[in-house]
């Protein structure tokens, strides 16, 4: 497991203003489990995981391990593929189709 992913899920209930509680309880989980989670001291299922990105409207991605800083630099570019800039810039072919990931 990607051990930026847990503090990442952290940040973003953060982000979204969310108590540990809180974000338990949507997520159908205990308090204390996320307490746990966040903590270190839980090694935690993938659906639980799953359920706490759906939550904070986040999507887990599996990448292969070779291809995880080419992802990471395509992202923080803004999508933007081989050097060509992102957003309303982004040719036809960067922008790709809505409801894929």
């Amino acid at each position: 497991m990607d051990p930026d992913l847990i503090p990442s899920l952290a940040r973003a209930r953060k982000a979204h203003h969310l108590t540990q509680a809180e974000l338990a309880e949507r997520a159908g989980l205990s308090r204390m489990t996320v307490q746990r989670l966040e903590g270190g001291s839980l090694d935690p299922r993938l659906s639980t995981l799953q359920e706490m990105a759906r939550v904070l409207g986040l999507e887990l991605v599996a990448v292969p391990r070779h291809l995880r800083a080419a992802v990471q630099d395509f992202i923080q570019s803004g999508g933007a593929p081989l050097g060509q800039p992102g957003g309303l810039d982004a040719s036809s072919s960067a922008e790709g189709n809505p409801g894929t990931v």
